[in-house]
């Protein structure tokens, strides 16, 4: 049985239950009674214990199988629950997680020990029974035992063997090894018959040859048996020793062998006897028997590991619109090919297949970005758990409160905003949120209050971090920008508020009067910038002293097609998305004013700063500065800006394509796309141009 080809699924299904956990485990602690939670802990345990098995990494399946028990003996009522355990129970969830990470990267789970965790599991258990109960659990395995093994028969016997089996059987005899059959017997109790089956074959694999199995591989592999199968091994190792390495996979009731004599005689003498290589017979690939083995792993053939592929899981309502329009798609091209070759490429039906095809496409569209939408759940059900250990490590009391944990991002955003909203969690419960006796001095509430909340806006999400701390000390902000040489006093005297608050996302600036392993290395919001603004969105900072600040992200549903204005400048075509875009003004120049040799232009009570895309984009413009201007008003956050084209296309559907390192260095552009007609036009990145 080939386990690489499970390997992606194993991955994704792993995080889900550690998700799961690390959210259940959080809601233990609030509420160590709740039957439901307890019940969903222990089903996430014991499938995650399952798949560890299947797939042969012992570490993983030996941690979780103790962290199993403990879930039993709270779900028994034996265990109590507590702060202490709640902690070991995280850092056993730290130690899978990373075992993860390892098996995604080299297909190996690492030799990291999880001994100190396993013993500490151990030590709660021991606490939470009694001497009598543990006698109880004593007896009761041993009555259990040789009930198992009394169902038990010695099934090898009823095993016929083919002429290949007998070849080799007799090669091995030659050879001095012995013959032996086996019967294992799976607990009743046991969910994934299969992937105990199949750490039995690798058990036994390791010391034996393993010459016919009965059910057939694939019967075993699917399921198709009950709770015994037998094997016929050739090996020059004692049976017992086989048998104990049977008998040490998990949920295995009995395992029964012994040495048995085969008559090897055949009707008829083979063509060619079966090869002997480095001491080991084998047969021909045509000859081998229906009852045969399952294959050991495999890995590619540079002897590297298996390629994971990043999936998304998919509702199958999702997956029927979308096949639906594949098949509208294919209906409209047969369609545009009839009324191309019967009317004419001019005709009134090729126009009107032309506009069915473009309303399929764009739902098409529509369809695969909501296929590629994942709820940003995944990302922030981490977080309640890293505040309850700020919560110890500052010697601050807060809570976090989450709204919108459906909301929809696509899922290469999804992959990449976690970082940045645990920076400013962090910086919320370390800066933000002020020490009991200050809060008790203000009349605050002992416990802070932390804020994530995510929604969706036209074509964007907002995600927003709030915290009822001190807020934002702009004077402190800026003697420290000062100190640092990031400003100068007149500067500073003539800097906004929010100017002085933008000082914050300077590379390597900290607030911190010291270095902890939380903050003050000057490492963070800078970090939180540059994360959202690679990804097209805008992080925008509000803040009261006193009473809390909020950070709030801003960024687009998906990265991979957008609606936009097209327009001309200097003759060569632009893209700027429409999702910026406010409004279009046709404006004369005489209405033009210069603010300290800036241009602006005043738009129905706001003073808006002018920019010139000829200018920024070294190209020469080719209207004649006497004409009328067309000035696109773009917006981000609360500021605006007018872009100053030569000449409006009109609204396109449009592919971003990346231009990867070679223009790196233009902030200006965030992107190019391919259009109709083959040219190639760039897009603006109207946040840079503001």
């Amino acid at each position: 049985m080939d386990v690489n080809q499970y390997l992606g699924i194993f991955l994704d299904e792993s995080r889900e239950h550690l998700e799961s956990l690390n959210t259940q485990i959080m809601n233990l602690e609030q509420n160590p009674e709740d039957a439901d939670t307890i019940n969903e802990i222990f089903r996430a345990a014991h499938s995650l214990k399952g798949m560890a098995g299947t797939m042969g990494y012992k570490r993983m399946q030996n941690l979780t199988h103790d962290m199993e028990n403990v879930f039993t003996e709270i779900r028994n009522g034996s265990l109590k629950v507590n702060s202490n355990l709640i902690d070991i129970l995280f850092q056993c969830l730290d130690a899978l997680d990373e075992y993860t990470n390892n098996i995604q990267e080299t297909s190996d789970e690492g030799t990291n020990d999880n001994k100190p965790l396993i013993e500490q599991l151990n030590e709660f258990l021991k606490e939470g029974k009694s001497d009598a109960q543990m006698e109880e659990q004593k007896k009761e395995t041993k009555e259990e035992s040789p009930k198992a093994e009394e169902g038990t028969g010695r099934s090898w016997e009823q095993i016929s063997l083919g002429d290949p089996e007998k070849h080799v059987i007799a090669t091995a005899k030659e050879q001095g090894k012995q013959v032996y059959g086996l019967t294992i017997r799976i607990q009743e109790t046991c969910i994934l018959k299969a992937a105990r089956a199949f750490l039995v074959y690798k058990a036994v694999e390791e010391k034996a040859e393993i010459i016919v199995c009965n059910p057939s591989a694939q019967d075993i592999e699917d399921e198709k048996f009950d709770l015994e199968f037998s094997l016929i091994i050739i090996s020059d190792q004692p049976l017992e020793e086989i048998i104990k390495a049977a008998e040490n996979v998990s949920e295995i009731a009995s395992v029964v062998g012994d040495v048995i004599n085969i008559d090897t005689s055949v009707k008829e003498e083979p063509e060619e006897k079966p090869a002997v290589v480095a001491g080991k017979p084998e047969t021909k690939p045509a000859a081998a028997p229906q009852n045969s083995a399952p294959v050991k792993q495999q890995t590619d053939k540079k002897g590297g590991k298996p390629v994971v592929n990043r999936t998304v899981r998919v509702d199958i309502e999702k997956l029927d619109v979308l096949m639906n329009l594949v098949s509208e798609l294919i209906i409209a091209k047969n369609s545009l090919v009839s009324a191309s070759s019967t009317e004419g490429a001019t005709g009134a039906g090729f126009n009107e297949q032309i506009e069915y095809l473009e309303s399929v496409t764009t739902n098409l569209h529509e369809s695969v970005m909501k296929v590629r939408m994942v709820p940003i759940e995944s990302v922030v059900s981490k977080f309640p758990r890293m505040i309850r250990e700020l919560s110890k490590k500052l010697n601050k009391k807060m809570e976090l409160y989450m709204t919108g944990e459906e909301t929809e991002l696509d899922r290469t955003v999804v992959d990449e905003i976690g970082d940045p909203l645990m920076h400013l969690l962090r910086n919320s419960a370390d800066h933000g949120l002020e020490s009991a006796e200050v809060r008790a001095k203000r009349g605050k509430p002992e416990v802070g209050s932390i804020f994530l909340d995510a929604y969706q806006d036209g074509n964007n999400v907002v995600i927003e971090v709030r915290d009822d701390g001190n807020g934002i000390d702009t004077e402190a902000v800026k003697q420290k920008a000062i100190e640092r040489g990031v400003i100068t006093p007149e500067q500073a005297d003539s800097m906004s508020e929010k100017d002085i608050i933008g000082l914050l996302f300077h590379a390597g600036f900290s607030t911190s009067q010291k270095v902890t392993d939380i903050s003050g290395r000057g490492v963070g919001l800078d970090v939180v910038k540059s994360k959202i603004e690679s990804l097209s969105g805008e992080v925008e900072v509000k803040s009261k002293l006193g009473e809390g600040s909020t950070w709030i992200i801003r960024l687009p549903l998906t990265l991979a097609i957008i609606q936009a204005l097209m327009v001309i400048v200097g003759g060569e075509k632009y893209a700027i998305s429409l999702g910026s875009i406010q409004t279009i003004e046709d404006i004369n120049p005489a209405e033009i004013k210069l603010v300290g040799n800036n241009e602006v232009i005043n738009l129905r009570g706001n003073v808006i700063p002018l920019v010139r895309l000829s200018k920024e984009l070294d190209i020469e413009s080719q209207k004649s500065p006497e004409e009328n201007m067309v000035v696109v008003i773009v917006k981000k956050g609360e500021k605006l800006a007018g872009l100053v084209v030569d000449e409006l296309i009109g609204q396109q559907e449009i592919v971003i394509k990346s231009l990867g390192k070679y223009i790196n260095k233009c902030k200006i552009i965030s992107g190019a796309t391919i259009l109709g007609d083959g040219e190639v036009a760039l897009i603006l990145d109207a946040n840079a141009l503001i």
